[in-house]
């Protein structure tokens, strides 16, 4: 039937023939399944079932005594896509990763600090309560200030994602603060009981870019003695010179002192 293929709904179909024929001797153990169950017959493949996004809030309802939690589903927009993109995977989506985008472009360098993405059991994050953004046996880090932003729009009445987001920093900052206090401490409590530490990440950084500074010095000398020469070489190809002539200064003899 034209392009189509049907040999693999006619499985059992063979299977039968092939035992009737006495090219095998039993038929397969499947066979008796695949007639209660058959093959499906559609041949046409529809397009894949948009994901949307969920959000949970928790908004004050008029004539209700408490919040109430709120589900909102935001509708994607579906775009044309071209035709050999049109079965790919749908892509999945949900709420913490465009709080994720907007943290890491505020603050990048947080993508440089190390991090352990190994988990001991896989479900570590079940152990985790974000009502407070430090948690026992996790590294503070992007992801803290994520979950903690997420679980204050998901448990706070009415509160907005900027505001959410401004607690979650302040909370954050006041921790890195304290890091930072704890680790100049330690340095100090170190240093007095005799050890010495190397050069730090700053002196290593002005020490490789007083090198490289000395090296385009030298490049800079050289490019600007090969302009001079270069302009003199032109000057007098042109039969003109720009050093100026020297003028002639006469001495009378008579006013030139003798010696004693």
């Amino acid at each position: 039937m034209g392009k189509y293929n049907f040999s693999a709904l006619r499985v059992r179909q063979t299977a039968l023939q092939s035992q009737t024929a006495g090219k095998i001797s039993h038929a397969p153990v499947w066979t008796d399944i695949v007639r209660d169950i058959p093959p499906a017959q559609i041949l046409v493949r529809g397009q894949p079932q948009q994901h949307q996004l969920v959000r949970q809030r928790l908004k004050t309802v008029p004539g209700a005594s408490r919040p109430q939690t709120v589900i909102e589903v935001q509708e994607k927009r579906l775009k044309p896509k071209k035709a050999s993109r049109m079965f790919l995977p749908v892509e999945i989506k949900y709420e913490e990763d465009q709080l994720r985008k907007e943290f890491f472009q505020d603050h990048p360098w947080e993508l440089a600090r190390p991090r352990i993405l190994v988990e001991k059991t896989g479900k570590d994050f079940s152990q985790y309560d974000w009502s407070r953004i430090q948690q026992p046996g996790k590294r503070l880090d992007g992801e803290s200030v994520v979950q903690r932003q997420l679980w204050l729009l998901n448990n706070v009445p009415d509160i907005t994602k900027s505001a959410a987001y401004d607690i979650a920093r302040q909370e954050f900052y006041r921790l890195r603060l304290q890091e930072d206090i704890e680790r100049r401490v330690a340095a100090e409590e170190a240093e007095a009981t005799g050890a010495t530490f190397g050069p730090s990440a700053m002196e290593w950084g002005m020490k490789f870019e007083d090198q490289q500074f000395e090296v385009w010095k030298e490049w800079a000398k050289a490019e600007a003695q090969a302009l001079a020469n270069r302009n003199s070489a032109n000057a007098m190809a042109a039969g003109t010179s720009d050093v100026p002539e020297t003028e002639s200064v006469e001495v009378e003899e008579e006013n030139i002192p003798e010696p004693a």
